[in-house]
């Protein structure tokens, strides 16, 4: 009988993937400051600029966010009148997001820096390596590992 080693939390998947979320994040927050975004409400800005208005939880649902976590980073965007959330037309119940002028700019503004944390990366990491890893990275959240999922059977 072959008895394997426990795997040591050293080896723990979730843990290496927010620590490399971590410091990637952190790098890109240092390019963007001067824009006056954080990473993630530049994320935010650039989905409603793509994709048009949505509401919160078509919003968390494509950006992978639960709707609480969304919330508190969509709060300093419509104070600083970056965005606008209003009621549906159809469900009045249900806010919908929207692009302001004044986001749109500050997303244009912030192009510019957030290009060069990509540059930057690429150089660092390579251009190969990095389209790996996002193709590797977006079929992680689009997996079936998820709570109340039941893995795949292997017969």
């Amino acid at each position: 009988m072959t008895v394997r080693p426990r795997k040591t939390s050293e080896e723990c998947n979730c843990f290496a993937m927010r620590a490399a979320a971590r410091h990637l994040s952190q790098s890109y927050d240092r390019f963007l400051a001067p824009s006056g975004l954080r990473t993630t409400q530049f994320s935010i800005l650039a989905r409603l600029k793509r994709r048009g208005p949505l509401t919160i939880n078509a919003l968390a649902e494509d950006m992978v966010m639960d709707r609480t976590t969304l919330g508190r980073n969509i709060l300093p965007l419509e104070r600083d009148g970056l965005i606008s959330i209003e009621p549906t037309a159809s469900d009045r119940r249900a806010k919908e997001l929207r692009l302001t002028k004044a986001g749109e700019k500050r997303l244009q503004a912030a192009l510019k820096r957030w290009s060069q944390a990509q540059a930057r990366f690429e150089t660092v990491f390579g251009a190969d390596r990095a389209g790996d890893l996002r193709k590797l990275l977006r079929a992680v959240a689009a997996s079936e590992f998820a709570p109340g999922k039941e893995p795949p059977s292997r017969r």
